[in-house]
This record gives structure tokens, sequence and C-alpha cells, in this order.
């Protein structure tokens, strides 16, 4: 059996523990021992998902955190205002969720803090274990590495190479190209593009398989701590089959 990626993790699981688990990366939010929502600042969160595809406009998400935020409920405003099908907003914070707690479960997090009680506003949607989440970041960890086994490519400022018989390349990551200047991460090219993380870092290490782009001979220093948030109480039980349905999804745009 595999040792843990954060034993901490597993044993706050254990003890059906409520807060939030501070990493240099981000930050887990526990209710009962179960993980309600993640927060990267290498990871787009649910507002930017939404908004930067058009599904939601910019005022409507102001909107619900300034209607709800205080109470905790901005996930159920959204639902109740008819701006989002709870179906949506599942599909939407699941992503974000297991996006974000990639990035904080990472190697080289730094050191693991835990704050019993604390609560986050965007309210209760669909928990998961500490097992599943677990489980789908090292089944991330495992694509990438087969991909490309360059792990500093994944923070490091995207910079195009003018490969001459390269294999050309998808819509998808044309649009990653589009955008690699030199200057902007796989992070913020995500951010401009609305799409998880992840997904950016499959185009980044196969552009980089390719030859399209450059592999820095240095990693990147990491990005800054996200300031700390409040988590909702959640009880609904997960849903094994829509978290595979989940993936399946997601891994059918790579």
């Amino acid at each position: 059996m595999s040792a843990a990626i954060s034993p901490m993790l597993v044993r706050l699981a254990s003890e059906r523990a409520t807060g939030a688990l501070l990493r240099d990366a981000g930050t887990l939010y526990l209710v009962d021992g179960r993980v309600v929502h993640a927060e990267s600042p290498a990871s787009p969160g649910v507002d930017v998902l939404l908004t930067a595809t058009g599904r939601l406009a910019a005022e409507g998400w102001q909107e619900a955190l300034d209607r709800a935020g205080a109470r905790r409920q901005v996930g159920r405003f959204l639902v109740d205002s008819g701006r989002l099908t709870d179906g949506e907003l599942e599909i939407c914070h699941l992503g974000a969720l297991f996006d974000a707690a990639f990035f904080v479960l990472a190697p080289a997090s730094g050191p693991t803090r835990f704050r019993y009680g604390a609560v986050h506003w965007l309210g209760p949607v669909r928990p998961v274990t500490a097992e599943a989440v677990e489980r789908e970041t090292r089944r991330r960890r495992k694509l990438l590495e087969d991909l490309w086994p360059s792990p500093e490519v994944d923070s490091a400022p995207v910079v195009r190479r003018q490969a001459v018989r390269s294999p050309p390349v998808t819509p998808r990551q044309r649009a990653v190209l589009d955008l690699a200047d030199g200057v902007r991460t796989p992070a913020a090219i995500s951010r401009l593009l609305g799409r998880p993380a992840f997904h950016t870092l499959i185009d980044v290490r196969r552009l980089a398989a390719a030859g399209h782009i450059a592999t820095p001979r240095d990693p990147a220093p990491p990005g800054p701590s996200p300031a700390p948030a409040r988590v909702p109480e959640v009880s609904t039980d997960p849903d094994i089959a829509l978290l595979r349905r989940l993936r399946d999804a997601l891994e059918a745009h790579l």
C-alpha cells in the first residue's frame, strides 16, 4: 500500500476534523473529516472558471458574494437565483477542488498547519473523502511524469521554441502557445483561458515533449502563500459515481 501523500490529512479525516489545512501552496478545507473546498495561487478558483468562460457574468458573481458571502451561502445563492443549476455548480466546484488540491499536496509545499473551526464562504456543495483527493492527486502526478518528466515547466514562465520539425498542435495547445510570452507561467495562462491549471500543465508538458516549449534549467520560485479563508458546514455524502464522471469528462478534454 502506498504511503499517504499527506499523513496529517489522513489523520484529520480519521478524527472527522473541521477546519483549514494550511500549506505554502494553498489550503484544503475540511468538514467532519471530508474535503469540502481547496484553494491555491497556482489554480483558478470557481469564480475564474465560471466568469472567464462567460458562463457567469462577473457582476453576478460579485452580487452573490455581496449578498450571501457573510452567510457562507454563495453557492446556494447562485443556484437559487437561477444563475447556475445544481449540476453545474457541483461539476465546477469539484473541478476546482481537485485542481487546487493537486498543488496544495505537492511534495515541496512546506510545513503543514491546521486551523480548527475555520470555515469557507462558498457554502455547502459536495464534500469528497480525503482518500479520493489523495488518489486523484497521485493519478495526476503519474500522468504528468509519464508525459514529460520535467516538473520545472509547471511553474516557470512558458517560453516558446522555434521548432523546425515538431508535430502540429491541437487547438487547445495553440491557445496556450498564443499566450506563451516568456513571462506568463502556466498558472497565469490558466486564469486567462479560464481553464483548470492541471489541464494547462498537461498541454505544457506535451508541448515541451514535442519541442514547442523550452524546458528551463532551474525551477521557478514558489508563489506567495494564500490568505486563510473560511469553510462552510457540509453534510451530504460524496457521490463516487459523480467523481468518476467528472474525471472522465476532464480527461476527455486533455
